[in-house]
């Protein structure tokens, strides 16, 4: 059996687990707030940091206020907590990402995505800057580090084979969240999960600048890095509740493409004390998400069903879902 589909059966059963104790004495989602506010709790996919600047933006200018809405922001224990507590009802919404979604729905976790954050991939292959590595088939005879991911182990074989190289000449090496260390201690000729909003800016940083090959440009779909999702049935009995978070998320994204100094101040109020934020860091993170986050002339989040096919595709292609469904089922558009 496929390594990922071992892992995310474990997934699956945690987040099935959940389902049957929604009910437990975790707080319930959506309770009336003070002042007549709808609460809204939304978790993280991560500690607060730059890709997160419009939703304190909205906080900070009382957008999701005027919409009615009382936000409570979460932070997950693990990684895999947005997904499988948005799935059991014990948050409104959460942040995760596109190709997580599909997997999820292929397992029958009842999640859908309202919009999409990053439009693009942040997860690209590194490499030293003085590393001959120069496209995905030098790989062959080396070292790929990642992190406990196995999308990363898609991610990397289908880039390498895109390339006209051998997968299986690659040696993948699993270095658990460790992937900076291991990037600049050279235990690992290149790593896969590395982001080029962080990952990138920190080994740089530190003395180790690298070198980052766009997945897009060797057969990987053009996903959705960050999406915000609900449950299904959250989405029937709150579609109205949830359009008004989007606007005001909207107005707060907008706030941090035309200020994006002032945006980040205000994000900084909000950093984590277990992981303070690199005022430096944060900016040159911005600097790159901002393009990224960018719809054009579409909506802010607008999500188009040719990506979510193309990456349903490649999942099924990668052996990472055993199904697919009718990728219509997965996202939603809100109305402007």
């Amino acid at each position: 059996m496929n390594v990922w589909i071992k892992r995310s059966s474990l997934l699956i059963a945690g987040c099935l687990l959940f389902l049957l104790n929604a009910c437990s004495s975790a707080d319930t989602p959506n309770q009336e707030a003070k002042g007549n506010l709808k609460k809204v709790s939304i978790m993280l996919d991560w500690y607060p940091n730059a890709v997160h600047a419009g939703i304190y933006d909205a906080i900070e200018k009382g957008y999701f206020k005027n919409e009615g809405i009382e936000v409570d922001v979460k932070m997950p224990a693990e990684t895999n907590d947005p997904l499988k507590l948005v799935a059991a009802g014990r948050t409104d919404l959460a942040l995760t990402y596109q190709p997580q979604v599909v997997l999820s729905r292929s397992e029958d976790i009842p999640i859908v995505s309202l919009g999409a954050l990053v439009r693009h991939p942040l997860n690209h292959l590194m490499v030293s800057k003085n590393s001959p590595i120069r496209s995905p088939k030098d790989l062959e005879g080396k070292n790929v580090g990642y992190p406990s991911i196995p999308i990363n182990e898609a991610m990397v074989k289908t880039m390498v084979k895109q390339d006209g190289g051998n997968p299986e000449k690659v040696k993948m090496t699993d270095v658990g969240w460790d992937i900076i260390p291991a990037m600049a201690a050279h235990k690992v000729d290149g790593i896969s999960g590395g982001y080029i909003n962080h990952e990138k800016i920190l080994l740089n940083k530190e003395g180790h600048a690298v070198r980052s090959i766009d997945p897009v440009k060797y057969g990987v779909p053009d996903y959705y890095e960050l999406v915000l999702v609900s449950s299904e049935d959250g989405l029937k009995k709150n579609r109205k509740l949830y359009q008004k978070f989007w606007n005001a998320l909207a107005k707060g994204q907008k706030d941090v493409h035309d200020h994006p100094d002032q945006a980040l101040n205000v994000l900084f109020k909000h950093e984590n004390k277990e992981f303070p934020l690199d005022e430096n860091v944060e900016k040159k993170s911005l600097q790159t998400l901002l393009p990224l986050m960018d719809s054009g002339k579409k909506p802010f989040g607008y999500q188009d069903l040719g990506s979510w096919k193309q990456v349903s595709d490649w999942l099924f292609e990668s052996k990472m879902i055993k199904k697919k469904e009718d990728p219509k089922n997965a996202f939603i558009n809100f109305e402007k």
